[in-house]
């Protein structure tokens, strides 16, 4: 097994190790969002209402965003492959947890123990492939490992979503941790290790916090996740209220196959134009959202309106920390951690809100939810135009640290 003794020593750009860590990614991202997908068999399963399986998403989120920075400012001196592999074994104990047990404040906790993984997971490994890559490279490097995320959500969650209604709730997520501790196997003996760093003043989260550039980032990231999140949790409901021919499993299919293609694109044009990508995605999603409200379950319109929002939901990971790593030459593990912790504390604020107006507007609660995403899709374009020195290209930031 290969070690890499310093974050500066690059190596050649590996599609294996890094579609590895593209593994780990998909099943982060599924650990989070499979609830989605089987809200009402868990709903009926537990006992509960639609919200509090709804919130099950939420309170994952909220996990990561609390434990991001100070669980990635603790363990930041760790080796990052000893590290993924312990969070890999987080999540899959956490999905066995949810799979077994039928108690509804048990799986709570143990959704709070996913995310807490989760939290850490996710900056740290967008910070681990970046060292692994030549710096012209940060953002295709970037692009590959989050296309997980998007696979897992394409792919993954209808797959999962048909284990769910076939062989029960249950299964699904039993499954998921097998497929994590196959992965966890995997990454033991094929992943590259490399050192930890120390933290000190110059790469704390205060200092992060203080770079206006990175508060233009973690702003963006705030509107453009509770765009796509607040009413992505609730999927499945849109489906019923809009009468979705084909049901929530095509749903699925053609937003996945929107999200897979804008990943491929991304990845060949997202370090060169940055910014003129995350203006169009957020263009792309906020027609979407005008497309629900205006022509609601109008066949064919509606189909293209789930393809457009995959589009636009495809690269959103992978652009915004492309985005953190411009602003910053060392303590990308914290940087990412601060932008990931605004990203789940995002997905949690936009579920939470979702959540209220199902309560307070049993009718036209789903209808709400749209038109909230569709104001923070605006407001998240307008930013983004306008902040052409934060989101430049990488030969603007090699040129201009």
């Amino acid at each position: 097994m290969s070690t890499i003794s310093t974050p500066d020593e690059k190596q050649t750009f590996s599609w294996f190790v890094l579609g590895l860590m593209a593994s780990v990614t998909f099943v982060g991202i599924l650990s989070e969002l499979v609830p989605s997908g089987i809200l009402p068999q868990m709903t009926e399963g537990l006992g509960v209402e639609e919200s509090d399986v709804g919130f099950l998403v939420g309170v994952y989120a909220l996990a990561s965003a609390i434990g991001a920075i100070p669980m990635v400012s603790a363990t930041l001196a760790f080796n990052r492959k000893t590290l993924l592999i312990v969070l890999l074994i987080g999540f899959a104990a956490s999905n066995i947890v949810v799979g077994l047990s039928s108690s509804y404040e048990v799986i709570m906790a143990a959704r709070v123990v996913g995310g807490i993984c989760a939290g850490v997971m996710w900056p740290m490994i967008a910070a681990y492939g970046t060292r692994l890559v030549p710096e012209n490279m940060h953002g295709k490097a970037i692009t590959v490992i989050m296309s997980g995320n998007t696979l897992g959500i394409s792919i993954g969650l209808p797959v999962m979503t048909t284990i769910g209604l076939t062989f029960g709730w249950r299964s699904v997520f039993l499954v998921l941790s097998a497929i994590v501790l196959v992965i966890a196997v995997l990454s033991y003996f094929y992943l590259p290790a490399v050192k930890g760093e120390k933290l000190s003043r110059k790469n704390s989260p205060l200092t992060i916090l203080k770079m206006p550039s990175m508060l233009i980032v973690l702003l963006l990231t705030f509107l453009s996740v509770a765009a796509h999140y607040g009413i992505y949790t609730y999927i499945t409901l849109l489906v019923e209220l809009i009468d979705f021919v084909g049901g929530i499993g095509l749903a699925l299919l053609i937003f996945g196959i929107g999200s897979v293609i804008s990943v491929v694109a991304s990845a060949k044009y997202i370090d060169a134009y940055l910014r003129p990508l995350i203006v169009l995605m957020l263009g792309v999603g906020a027609i979407s959202m005008a497309m629900f409200l205006t022509f609601k379950g109008t066949t064919v319109v509606s189909h293209v309106a789930f393809f457009l929002w995959g589009l636009a939901f495809g690269p959103l990971v992978t652009m915004y920390q492309t985005a953190v790593t411009r602003q910053v030459d060392k303590a990308r593990d914290i940087a990412t951690s601060v932008q990931s912790s605004v990203f789940n504390f995002s997905i949690m604020i936009a579920t939470w809100v979702g959540g209220l107006l199902l309560i307070n507007f049993p009718t036209a609660g789903i209808e709400l939810i749209v038109v909230m995403s569709l104001v923070c899709f605006i407001v998240a374009i307008i930013i983004a135009f306008l902040s052409k020195r934060t989101l430049r290209s990488s030969t603007d930031a090699s040129t201009n640290p």
